[in-house]
This record gives C-alpha cells, sequence and structure tokens, in this order.
C-alpha cells in the first residue's frame, strides 16, 4: 500500500509503499513527473534520478520509503548535476562516501520506521548543503502554468541555452522535456477526477484528445485508459 505526506524540508513529500499484500497488482509503475528521490529499500539507500519515461520496479523485496524533492531541489542536495542521474536508479554510496554511507544507513535502519529516519537524514543534511537556484522555482511555476519554453526564458530574462544548460543541471533535461513531463501530470490529475479525456487535453495545453493520448503511451508505457484502470 502507498501512502505519502509532506515533508518538513520545503516542497518535499514523504512516502512509503509496502508491498505483497493481498490486494498488490505486482510491479509499480513510476510515472516521469520532474522529481528525483532519496530511497530506502530493504536496508539501503539508493536514489531515483529524473525519468523521461516510466521505470517500472520489479525484482527489489520488502518495503520501500522515500522522500521526493521538488523538481531541480534534489541536484544541490546531492551534489551531482541531474542529467548524470536521469533514468537511472543507483546506490547512494556511488554518489558519497561508501563510510558516509554506511553512518547513515544504519541511522535509517535503526530509526522507529525508515521513512523517518530517512527524512531526519535528509533534514540534517540539507541544512549543509548548497541551496538551489532561485530561478529554478519560476521556471517549474511557468511550465506548470503552461507557459511557452520561449516566454518563459524571455520572462526570466535568461537566454534559451542558458536555460537549457540550468535546466539539465537542475532537472535531469531541457525545458521542454520538463514542460512536457509536467503537462503529463497536470492531465493525469484531471482525468483521474473524471474530467473526460478531449476536455482534459484541451484545459491542459495538448492540441487534441489523440495527442494527449500518444503522449501518455510515450511517458508512461501504456494507452490513456490502461493506465487509468479501464476509464
Amino acid at each position: 500500500m502507498y501512502a505519502e505526506r509532506a515533508s518538513r524540508l520545503g516542497g518535499a513529500v514523504v512516502w512509503t509503499n509496502s508491498p505483497g499484500g493481498p490486494d498488490d497488482p505486482g510491479p509499480g509503475r513510476v510515472l516521469p513527473d520532474g522529481c528525483m528521490d532519496l530511497l530506502w529499500n530493504d536496508g539501503r539507500l539508493l536514489v531515483a534520478g529524473p525519468d523521461t519515461r516510466a521505470h517500472t520496479v520489479e525484482g527489489a523485496t520488502g518495503g520501500w520509503a522515500g522522500v521526493r524533492f521538488r523538481p531541480g531541489a534534489a541536484p544541490a542536495f546531492l551534489g551531482v548535476p541531474a542529467h548524470e542521474l536521469r533514468d537511472r536508479r543507483v546506490a547512494l554510496d556511488d554518489l558519497w562516501p561508501t563510510p558516509l554511507v554506511r553512518g547513515l544507513t544504519a541511522r535509517v535502519n535503526a530509526a522507529r520506521d525508515p521513512a523517518h529516519g530517512l527524512e531526519e537524514v535528509v533534514l540534517e543534511r540539507a541544512a549543509e548543503s548548497e541551496r538551489p537556484d532561485p530561478l529554478l522555482r519560476r521556471v517549474v511555476a511557468a511550465l506548470e502554468a503552461g507557459r511557452p519554453v520561449s516566454a518563459t526564458a524571455d520572462e526570466l530574462g535568461v537566454g534559451a541555452r542558458q536555460l537549457h544548460r540550468r535546466s539539465l543541471a537542475a532537472f535531469g533535461y531541457g525545458p521542454k522535456t520538463l514542460a512536457r513531463v509536467l503537462r503529463l501530470q497536470r492531465a493525469l490529475t484531471l482525468a483521474r477526477a473524471g474530467v473526460p479525456y478531449a476536455e482534459t487535453a484541451a484545459r491542459t495545453g495538448y492540441a487534441d484528445q489523440a495527442h494527449l493520448a500518444r503522449d501518455v503511451r510515450e511517458l508512461a508505457g501504456l494507452p490513456l485508459g490502461e493506465l487509468l484502470g479501464g476509464r
């Protein structure tokens, strides 16, 4: 069963997932959302990079816990450009010194629950990390609102090349891909709430329902109706 709550770290989410119950549908499908996560699974610490396509979780044992950073925030925390982790899941000790990660892992494993321990580690380390580029929040806000990339660059006073370069480091891909991912999430939110597909497409900036369907299949790996459980 999946559950999430707001983290004490601004903009982040703490989540847990306990597979294997009688209602467990099987391997999970993680859709692109512009975010990166610090993960705990079966006593190990991992990092989920930014996705450009659906990631299917298979073969992992035990429960999961995670802290999902808002788009653009994790690279400053990790000290690694996001594009180096694009579409990857890596052990934290591939990024940080092994003795440090060993100590952090022991703390999480000893906590009253992994999610709480993971959040405590993130809060402590975030206080010692560089702050994310303040421009990033404005980029995300503009693209989430459906603003065109060119207009966003003009409004922020940055050139297209500079925006692309900073987006690669912060989000793992250029602003056009980020805009596409965020549009998908807006559309799925409406569709899951029961808004008809054609209206969903119109309200979220797709040319038509067919355009929405193509984007869902390309980014999520399933037809829209199947992704939403047969709606």
